[in-house]
């Protein structure tokens, strides 16, 4: 529904403004760390549980779609329900702003990478806002799973999600794909074995039923072309353009062209693709050194944003290194502006094309087995993301991998992931048991993380 203003409640308990979605996108951008686990559960906790902008079910709706796409579904949910709220200019602001904040700080990471290669004081600045942010992933994933695990059956899926991708890597589209099946046959066979409600959306589901409509979320084929134009001419006019400025063995239209290629194969995250990314930069075209891809991951994993935005780094040091007329810090940067460039931009493709027809399915009833059954694997997949986020703040940003470039010991490295252990369970302990909130409990745990971590390293 929507008041005079175009402002609109998709599902939530209240109108909501242009101007106060606008803070709310900038928050997220700077809080969202913790990969798309972290990500996701800032998002529900914000938008769902504290402002109640968007229902449960509408919430879970647009994610299940979102994990079927290439690119970071999180980003990706966030245009959604920007889109969702204020039509295409929300779903804009929504998207930039998530990828914002970590773009501006990369690319300061990676200048100062080039020049200086010392990133310490980056671990020390994220080392304890990173434990906190564990205790938002446990917090999300118990309150999903509470609302959608109702049954046995739902349970048995979320189970065997987690198991086909934490045990056999099994990519996100295929099990989502598989839960669908079998929240569909289910409904067929046995409708017993369905929850009430599953699929639908929420404890209002049905009274969203009854709200028509607002008109951008309705599917038009005459809206659909021309958002097929437009993000086309902004995705590949850049690409032919340098192409016909410089020709096709210049640094700058290998980028655009490569991570172009990334923007549409990379289903199932970032670590999907990552490895074959490195093999390309460093064998093939000579972007990055040897080791040096895991120094972008680093920057990546501890900065705000999606994690795919290691390709901002790989951009800036291909550049860099092939500067060609240009000064080589300048050149780095408008690689690394290119790069974010031709891997941000399909993502709004694919929501801006593909919502209104997702939208429309959510009154479909012959689906909603299906869906419900989909929630509970995202259920899943969240436990998956949620556990290695843990173990990677526990016992893996400061590891081995890492050892070199901080310098650090196995004793030194023991000692912080102690540190990083305490951390987050008082931050959990603080959410859970105490209800404190985000921001303060993010900002005594970075106080805390700092100390810590030169308490660690120069003790």
């Amino acid at each position: 529904m929507e008041n005079d203003n175009g402002d609109a409640s998709p599902g939530g308990n209240s109108v909501v403004s242009l101007a106060d979605a606008f803070r709310v996108w900038l928050k997220i951008g700077l809080l969202s760390f913790g990969g798309p686990a972290g990500q996701i559960a800032l998002m529900h906790r914000l938008l769902v549980d504290e402002k109640k902008w968007i229902s449960e079910g509408r919430f879970l709706h647009a994610l299940n779609y979102c994990m079927l796409l290439p690119g970071p579904e999180a980003q990706q949910l966030a245009v959604y329900v920007g889109w969702l709220l204020h039509r295409t200019l929300g779903g804009l602001i929504a998207g930039i702003l998530f990828v914002l904040p970590g773009a501006v700080v990369i690319l300061i990471l990676s200048v100062l990478y080039a020049g200086f290669r010392d990133l310490s004081f980056v671990q020390a600045l994220f080392f304890g806002i990173k434990a906190a942010v564990l205790a938002v992933v446990v917090q999300a994933v118990l309150r999903i799973g509470q609302r959608a695990l109702k049954n046995a059956f739902m349970v048995t899926i979320a189970g065997l999600a987690f198991v086909g991708i934490f045990f056999f890597a099994a990519p996100f589209p295929v099990i989502v794909i598989l839960a669908a099946l079998a929240g569909f046959a289910a409904q067929k066979l046995r409708p017993s074995l369905i929850p009430a409600g599953a699929g639908q959306h929420g404890p209002d589901g049905a009274e969203e039923e009854k709200i028509e409509a607002p008109p951008h979320t309705r599917p038009s084929t005459t809206r659909s072309i021309k958002i097929i134009a437009i993000c086309g001419v902004l995705w590949f006019t850049p690409i032919i353009a340098l192409a016909m400025l410089f020709g096709p063995a210049n640094v700058y239209t290998q980028e655009s062209l490569f991570f172009s290629k990334m923007a549409v194969v990379t289903f199932g995250g970032a670590y999907a693709v990552l490895a074959y990314v490195a093999q390309q930069a460093v064998s093939t075209y000579g972007w990055l050194a040897p080791g040096e891809m895991l120094d972008g991951l680093g920057m990546a994993e501890t900065t705000p944003g999606p994690l795919i935005m290691v390709v901002q780094f790989v951009g800036f040091m291909g550049a860099y290194r092939n500067p060609g007329m240009l000064d080589p810090m300048l050149a780095g940067v408008l690689g690394a502006a290119l790069t974010t460039w031709v891997t941000f931009v399909p993502c709004f493709l694919w929501i801006f094309l593909g919502g209104p027809y997702i939208e429309a399915l959510r009154g479909n009833k012959a689906l909603s087995a299906a869906l419900g059954a989909v929630t509970a694997a995202v259920v899943g997949v969240i436990l998956n993301l949620a556990i290695w986020f843990a173990l990677h703040v526990l016992f893996g940003k400061i590891d081995i991998m890492h050892l070199g470039l901080l310098g650090l010991q196995i004793p030194v490295w023991a000692t912080l992931a102690i540190g990083a252990l305490v951390l987050a369970a008082g931050a959990t302990i603080a959410v859970l048991r105490f209800g404190v909130p985000m921001i303060p409990t993010l900002a005594v745990s970075a106080v805390a993380g700092i100390a810590i971590f030169y308490a660690g390293t120069m003790g």
